[in-house]
């Protein structure tokens, strides 16, 4: 089962029930564990960090664990990186007289 665009959720025994808005108002779903939801922007809302919050957050140490204490195996990566390049730089605009001469240059590129 699936639930769309949820904007409130509540679980039940087995069970969740998801209310969503449609066209015609708002649509309540019953939906059987395990299911798919998808958020819609007003299922929740987002807290942001302060000033003085973001100054304390960058005086505290930050921990780091090694991957083997948390149980994962050690190995080599499974992806590669084969090649990393930036995008070609972007060609500027040209302006043309009327639309004549415009369906002509796209033409002489090969566009249309």
């Amino acid at each position: 089962p699936q639930g769309t665009f949820a904007s409130r959720v509540e679980l039940e025994a087995g069970a969740v029930r998801v209310q969503r808005e449609v066209d015609g108002g708002l649509e309540t779903l019953r939906l059987r564990l395990p299911a798919v939801l998808t958020a819609d922007l007003r299922l929740n809302e987002p807290r942001y960090a302060t000033l003085p919050n973001i100054m304390k957050a960058k005086k505290k140490p930050l921990e780091v664990v090694p991957a083997a204490e948390l149980g994962v195996p050690a190995g080599a990566p499974r992806l590669k990186v084969l090649q990393v390049q930036e995008p070609p730089p972007r060609a500027g605009g040209e302006k043309v007289e009327s639309v004549e001469s415009l369906l002509g240059k796209l033409r002489h590129a090969g566009r249309i």
